[in-house]
């Protein structure tokens, strides 16, 4: 069908984008449009944990605190042992309290276990409430996606889909289990560690400062010139991870048509645009720590000649000038990292966004209040005046009316995009009609609950669907309860007990979507076997013949004959040959029915069917001749 007919038209595809960013962070690729609404929606969510949130963050600060006042008590020992010696050096005798100094050691190892066990405990309580926030936030996605309308996964590719159940919800798991104490534990550090300098010595501490603007308008001219590198580089990896999909997806057809060469010499073209843009990243990345480094060290020349200065003067003690080094080392890391963290949180905004955009979306038309719960359906089927448009502006189905009798054999048939497997999406309830109505057996099918509805049909579509199993599952999927003799029949009665004991393992073999080891057409006639092992009230069958070899389709044939048999059958098919036994063969055209008849009775009109059965008939006669 075209994609009028299909449905709204989807983006085009994305490839992955990974890569660094400057500070050792990851530079965030996308920013939130509402930063503030989202984290406050984001905090809503969590609030169930605020009480084991607000423990973590009073831990994460413990932490912090007694880690801070390790310094000062190591410079008070410091200052202790430097006495001693000036004093052993001045012929006074080894005067030196030791007792002092093994009270602060042992008062220093106390604090150090102390802060480690508190962050011990802040780390174990965060991790388990992020994974059980990351265990909400999936659920509730998969419960969403049950109620979602296909209107909306017909309108977006499946790895963007697929990537707020992993990609955005692990970005904000991650968020929530190390970025969040961290910036707990660095502005703690912080305010700690500036309050402690200050103590010590107010020269000294603005001495300290008057570095930081030299620090932080040598990381911003960095980050500015190396932004526009990672941006580069993050697209240009996008467009190579597409490329190779793409090749990769598609390498038969490739090698057939001798397309290598172009394939080599594209990726050698994106590959040097990656290659330029990330070493120019990386490089000035790079340079972050060093310059810091750098620009610390200048620091430490100048609070080394005060503080000597100080000391000389007796203003300050060397032990207080050694903490004092230490805390201006202890500094500038938590700095950094508050600068990380707010990038992390930019990329969190984001894709916190897009998921309580997901669970935000509109659902699917609520359930009936009081629903009709059929206690024997017996398949007659009724549309009347159904019209229907994916958009507002498109009408696909057009006052299409058509009553169908249980048991009967419905063929629906036209050119590409008329509009047929429209007609089997409404019939599910995939999508709702804008005008008219949909009966079986003389009830409305929106007065039925989706899942009673949906239990009448059986499908076998042109693309059949296998999942990681064993092939005794795959037939078993949506009839968990049958038996293995059950299932058995089901394949013999699809023709595909033979080939499947022929096979490694039989029916215990492990197959998927993308095995190689069963062809196209074994795969149909597994999800046939399938079908008829649900036992269904009404089929519909979708091209269910198209993509097999003549034997094969003969052996479905076959098959569908004995399963249709006292079933309503809806039949989309192209090969007008299949269908020539059909009760009823609505000939469709641009969303309306032009004809409607049996095979011998449209023939004789000489109509649109006529035509399209004689281009099949004469095409057939050529390539027997």
């Amino acid at each position: 069908m075209s994609q009028d007919q299909k449905g709204p038209a989807r983006p085009p595809r994305r490839g992955g984008m990974m890569g660094g960013g400057p500070m050792g962070g990851a530079m965030p690729g996308e920013k939130a449009r509402d930063f503030r609404g989202t984290m406050k929606t984001l905090v809503k969510y969590v609030s169930d944990f605020q009480v084991l949130i607000g423990i973590v963050f009073l831990l994460a600060a413990c932490s912090s605190m007694f880690s801070i006042l390790g310094p000062k008590i190591l410079g008070k020992a410091t200052t202790k042992l430097f006495e001693g010696l000036m004093a052993y050096a001045a012929g006074l005798g080894l005067l030196t309290d030791f007792e002092y100094i093994a009270k602060c050691i042992l008062l220093l190892l106390a604090l150090y276990i102390v802060s480690a066990l508190f962050s011990y405990a802040q780390g174990y309580l965060m991790s388990g409430v992020s994974m059980k926030i990351t265990y909400r936030l999936r659920r509730d996605i998969s419960e969403k996606m049950n109620r979602m309308p296909l209107r909306y996964f017909d309108s977006r590719t499946h790895g963007e889909v697929l990537s707020r159940v992993t990609n955005d919800v692990d970005t904000v798991s991650q968020t929530l289990n190390q970025s969040l104490t961290q910036m707990i534990t660095s502005v703690s550090t912080v305010a700690g560690v500036l309050i402690m300098m200050l103590t010590i010595s107010i020269p000294l501490t603005l001495v300290t400062f008057l570095i930081l603007p030299l620090s932080f308008s040598l990381i911003m001219f960095i980050v500015k010139r190396s932004q526009k590198h990672f941006k580069k580089q993050q697209e240009y990896l996008g467009h190579i991870n597409g490329h190779i999909e793409e090749i990769y997806s598609g390498h038969n057809v490739v090698q057939v048509f001798n397309g290598e060469p172009d394939a080599v010499e594209k990726f050698n073209g994106l590959n040097d645009e990656l290659y330029d843009s990330a070493w120019k990243s990386q490089f000035l990345s790079g340079l972050m720590m060093p310059v810091m480094t750098s620009v610390g060290n200048i620091g430490y020349v100048f609070v080394c000649i005060l503080g000597g200065y100080l000391a000389i003067h007796r203003s300050i003690t060397v032990g207080d000038i050694q903490a004092f080094i230490q805390y201006v080392r202890t500094f500038q890391q938590p700095i950094s990292q508050i600068a990380n963290i707010a990038n992390t949180l930019q990329s969190t905004a984001a894709a916190a966004e897009r998921v309580f955009e997901f669970l935000s979306e509109d659902e699917e038309s609520k359930e009936p209040e009081n629903p009709f719960v059929p206690e024997n359906v017996e398949g007659n089927v009724e549309f009347r005046d159904v019209t229907f448009g994916y958009t507002s502006d498109k009408t696909v189905i057009h006052h299409f009316s058509s009553k169908v009798e249980a048991g009967q054999r419905i063929a629906i048939v036209g050119h590409t995009g008329a509009g047929k497997t429209t007609i089997v999406k409404l019939l599910m309830r995939f999508y709702d009609v804008t005008e008219g109505a949909i009966l079986i057996d003389g009830h409305d099918i929106r007065d039925f609950k989706r899942s009673d509805l949906r239990s009448m049909f059986g499908m076998v579509l042109q693309d059949a669907w296998l999942y990681n199993d064993t092939i005794l599952e795959n037939i078993r999927y949506g009839t968990f309860d049958a038996t293995n003799e059950q299932v058995t029949e089901a394949a013999k009665a699809a023709h595909c007990d033979e080939f499947i004991r022929a096979l490694p393992g039989g029916y215990r073999m492990v197959i998927s979507e993308g095995a190689g080891n069963i062809s196209q057409g074994q795969k149909q006639l597994l999800t046939i076997a399938r079908t008829i092992l649900s036992d269904p009230k009404i089929l519909i069958l979708d091209e269910a013949t198209s993509s097999v070899d003549t034997r094969t389709e003969i052996l479905i044939q076959r098959a569908m004959d004995n399963l249709m048999k006292n079933r309503t059958s809806f039949v989309i098919a192209h090969r007008l040959s299949t269908i020539k036994d059909a009760d009823l063969i609505l000939m469709m055209k641009d969303g309306n029915i032009v004809e409607q008849g049996s095979h011998d009775e449209l023939l004789r009109k000489g109509g649109f069917y006529a035509e399209l059965y004689q281009s099949q008939f004469e095409n057939r006669e050529a390539e027997t001749a």
